[in-house]
């Protein structure tokens, strides 16, 4: 192991690395499609690699290690490159923080698998910094594919943007009892519209809707949950309205958006997030 390659994490003191021989280390925390899109977001790269070494660092080469942890120092060939613009060395190194079994101990195989999302080191080519502390993912066709999946919709000129905020909302009754229509409008980080519908007519359930655009037409339908605009809403508005959106609103129309924002809510789900967010 080059330990050169250390220069990579910040505070870490150049010595020799120090082998460790363990026991399988604990399963990674299961990971779901919110999870995924939250590191795909985040990495300018995103690699499946095989290690070829790995060096476990010591408490005084890694003094930054949450407990219950232990710091390696990988080295790995990039057998597949899903994103990351101007190509990646066929060689790659990087830190990751490995959870310590019940034997107190911690192990990464020559030769296992993964997926990296990650962010270049600065002037290192080749040197690669996870964009969090669990962005070694185990390799699995399935989870590269859901990533490539991730990445495209959100290159694509129709992807959806972020939501940074609710703005106003309107509501207006129809001409016939208990039917209506709620429009709420969200703010987001390139200033594009987005709003959402809620129409109510007697006699059938409520429908809603989002509209990308300016215009809110009959093809308007709710997002399919594990898709972008799903997530952007699902994982992004808040559980109720911000007073400010029913600034203009009489009490009445108050009450009848507060019931549509939260019919919005429940049918969208949770985000099913299952790792914390750093």
């Amino acid at each position: 192991m080059r330990l050169k390659r250390l220069a990579l994490a910040a505070p870490i003191l150049l010595a020799a690395a120090q082998p460790v021989d363990s026991q399988n280390v604990p399963a990674p925390p299961a990971i779901g499609y919110a999870d995924l899109v939250d590191l795909a977001l985040a990495a300018p790269v995103v690699a499946h690699v095989r290690v070829e070494e790995a060096d476990a660092l010591s408490a005084r080469e890694a003094p930054s290690v949450p407990p219950g942890h232990r710091r390696f120092l990988i080295e790995a060939r990039v057998l597949a490159l899903i994103r990351g613009e101007g190509g990646l060395a066929p060689r790659v190194s990087y830190l990751v923080d490995i959870p310590l079994d019940a034997r107190g101990r911690a192990r990464v195989r020559e030769r296992t698998e993964f997926l990296v999302l990650a962010q270049r080191a600065p002037g290192r080519p080749g040197e690669l910094r996870l964009v969090a502390p669990d962005a070694q993912l185990a390799f699995a066709p399935e989870t590269a594919e859901r990533l490539r999946s991730i990445l495209r919709e959100s290159l694509g000129a129709d992807a959806p943007p972020r939501i940074v905020g609710l703005g106003r909302a309107f509501h207006v009754p129809g001409s016939l009892p208990g039917e209506s229509e709620t429009q709420i409008f969200l703010q987001t980080a390139d200033n594009r519209p987005i709003s959402l519908s809620v129409l109510r007519r007697p006699g059938e359930q409520p429908r809603w809707s989002v509209a990308l655009g300016e215009m809110v037409d009959e093809a308007a339908r709710p997002p399919l949950p594990g898709t972008l605009l799903w997530y952007r809403l699902a994982c992004t508005l808040p559980p109720a309205l911000p007073p400010q959106s029913v600034g203009e609103a009489t009490p009445d129309e108050a009450r009848a958006i507060a019931a549509d924002y939260r019919l919005v809510i429940a049918r969208l789900g949770p985000c099913g997030r299952l790792r914390p967010r750093r």
